[in-house]
């Protein structure tokens, strides 16, 4: 009898903050990041210069988690989600822990989208969505090995989930997605009239 096994499989963690605590802090982040986007000027001019579609302070601030009590809040939530995340990876750390290295505020606008790109020199990357609009952009995630596949046929258009060379995930308020830094993923267009905000950030594999 034939089997088929699932070897080098790619893992996407995805959990939700809930309960009056959580729907408090995520209005809380939304107020922060609001009024820092608005404050910030390197930041807009940054996300000017490189066409970004809206406001990120990914270049301008390495400091949010002490900046907004909010932030460090939120760090604290994610350092549990991404012990977690760890052990599903079976990760051989060595006593040296996945370190919160960077944090930043996305503030896509409607219209805009955010191309395919990774996250290198990091181990763990996410994102925890604070505001999404109805059609406001999924994310996407694309096959690493899609480079590699010469001749392959392309799937069927009802190709199972495990064999698409694209998956979309649709995030909600309080939801957290994690996944390793090597995979490449891309955010389409905001087809709805508000803003989405996000909090992007990466973890390193810091010293013992």
């Amino acid at each position: 009898m034939a089997k088929i096994e699932n070897i080098f499989v790619t893992r996407i963690y995805s959990a939700r903050l809930s309960g009056q605590a959580a729907r408090r802090l995520n209005e809380e982040l939304a107020a922060a990041a609001l009024q820092i986007a608005s404050d910030d000027v390197a930041g807009q001019r940054w996300s000017e210069e490189n066409r970004y579609p809206g406001y990120t302070s990914y270049a301008s601030l390495n400091d949010l988690t002490w900046r907004s009590p909010e932030f460090g809040d939120l760090a604290r939530h994610l350092d549990e989600h991404v012990a977690d995340f760890a052990k599903e990876l079976d990760y051989d750390l060595g006593g040296r822990p996945l370190q919160l290295d960077s944090l930043w505020i996305n503030v896509l606008e409607p219209g805009g989208a955010h191309p395919a790109h990774i996250h290198p020199q990091s181990v763990i990357s996410g994102t925890y969505y604070v505001e999404v609009p109805d059609g406001a952009g999924a994310i996407r995630f694309e096959d690493p090995r899609l480079g590699l596949m010469m001749a392959s046929p392309p799937r069927r258009k009802r190709a199972d989930r495990a064999n698409r060379p694209f998956v979309t995930m649709a995030p909600r308020p309080g939801m957290l997605l994690l996944w390793e830094s090597w995979l490449r993923h891309d955010v389409p267009i905001n087809e709805s009239e508000s803003e989405r905000i996000s909090i992007s950030f990466n973890y390193g594999w810091g010293e013992g």
